[in-house]
């Protein structure tokens, strides 16, 4: 793929991401593309599922598996603005996604390198690729910042639990 659609791509899942941040979740967005069109789309809902599962890159796995009638997704790339956790690693490698474009690293539970690196297991049947991109990385780091930053102004204020 050639940087302007990556960038489209990119756009997509964080307009996703801002999704997440006005229903109050952690701002992270996902989107799965295929021959050109986006197949599956995702947005943070672990609060209003309460569901610890509910990461934008499981629902938008989900998704896409929904739109193409099969757990494969081969061929896929999937772009996320958040380095995806291991659970979502674990369901990425599962799936049978070609492809992980992110946008920025997840200093707690980044998968791909920055806590542990789930690539550097060579037993799976497959290989995917991960490519951390700067697309939107100043959007998506703001946008993070931001909402961690209401999140702990909130806590203090009415003593309700962070994120």
């Amino acid at each position: 793929m050639n940087d302007k659609r990556d960038e489209r791509w990119m756009r997509e899942a964080y307009e996703e991401g801002l999704k997440a941040f006005d229903e109050g979740e952690v701002p992270v967005g996902a989107v799965i593309v295929k021959d050109d069109t986006i197949i599956g789309r995702g947005h943070n809902r672990v609060e209003s599922l309460k569901d610890p599962t509910a990461h934008a890159e499981i629902i938008a796995i989900s998704a896409a598996c929904n739109t193409l009638g099969n757990w494969r997704l081969n061929g896929s790339i999937l772009y996320v603005t958040v380095e995806p956790c291991l659970m979502c690693g674990g369901a990425i490698f599962h799936s049978r996604i070609e492809k992980v474009m992110y946008g920025v690293k997840e200093p707690k539970f980044g998968s791909f390198g920055t806590v542990t690196n789930i690539l550097e297991n060579n037993n799976f049947s497959h290989s995917v690729k991960v490519e951390q991109t700067d697309i939107l990385k100043d959007e998506i780091t703001s946008l993070m910042k931001k909402f961690f930053k209401s999140k702990r102004r909130r806590k203090r204020t009415d003593g309700s639990k962070s994120v």
